[in-house]
């Protein structure tokens, strides 16, 4: 089932997408909230699927991107933050900041979450907390990165976290194809099952250090291949039964 917010005469509401209409539903959090109202998908602007009060990211997390980098399989995950102020949805711009010369798009499986956990018992609490997955594009200014030494300000600038189509609430995430396009090339390709750390695994983690809302999301690393942004390029972040997420690109 894929979950989405949409922009229609003046109206942003939450909706499922079936077949070629939208239905809507009153609360994303509750899926058989439905309305009578429906929409034609074709109608609709399809905008940021949901905003979350924080982005938790992951860094290197599949294992084939730590042998492209020669890096030491980490014992634990190494998260940041990225702010909400970042997030844009499908075919917004990403604009690259005068400050930085060096753009880097980062294609990645993020998980949303459905309902607030803290310090979970057990699996059946930690699935449950989870709504679904999207897509998400972890931009990031390296020049910056390395300038700074650490990962604040070069992953925070505003539309550095692009978000969507949808999110698929139905779906296995052990095994998902994952590629990143620019202008039509294929520059990262991969798959959910070269995670060093599992989803749920990085649920249980993260939710140990802080409380998850509903909306929030934790974006699960990306695979190798990562490459620069110019003005101008469209990037697409594809994953198996998930959807395309795709951008353009231009200067502040």
């Amino acid at each position: 089932m894929k979950l989405g917010r949409y922009f229609y005469k003046n109206k942003i509401f939450f909706g499922i997408v079936k077949e070629d209409k939208i239905l809507e539903i009153e609360n994303p959090f509750n899926l058989t909230s439905y309305t009578e109202k429906e929409y034609k998908l074709k109608e609709v602007k399809i905008l940021f699927p949901i905003l979350p009060s924080k982005i938790i990211a992951v860094g290197l997390n599949y294992r084939d991107h730590a042998k492209e980098l020669g890096m030491k399989i980490p014992d634990e995950p190494i998260i940041f933050l990225k702010p909400s102020t970042a997030v844009i949805g499908p075919e917004e711009y990403i604009i690259l900041p005068p400050e930085s010369k060096e753009i880097n798009y980062e294609g990645e499986l993020a998980i949303v979450i459905g309902k607030t956990i803290y310090r979970p018992k057990n699996f059946k609490e930690i699935e449950s907390a989870i709504l679904g997955y999207t897509c998400f594009n972890d931009v990031t200014a390296r020049d910056l990165q390395r300038k700074d030494g650490q990962w604040t300000r070069s992953k925070s600038f505003n539309t550095f976290a692009p978000i969507g189509p949808f999110i698929e609430t139905e779906l296995d995430p052990s095994n998902l194809k994952i590629e990143t396009k620019v202008n039509g090339k294929i520059k990262q390709s991969s798959s959910t099952k070269e995670f060093i750390f599992d989803v749920f695994y990085l649920v249980k983690f993260i939710s140990n250090i802080m409380t998850l809302y509903p909306g929030d999301i934790i974006a699960t690393g990306t695979p190798p291949g990562v490459g620069e942004l110019k003005e101008g390029d469209i990037v697409e972040v594809s994953i198996e039964n998930v959807g395309v997420l795709k951008n353009f690109v231009k200067r502040f």
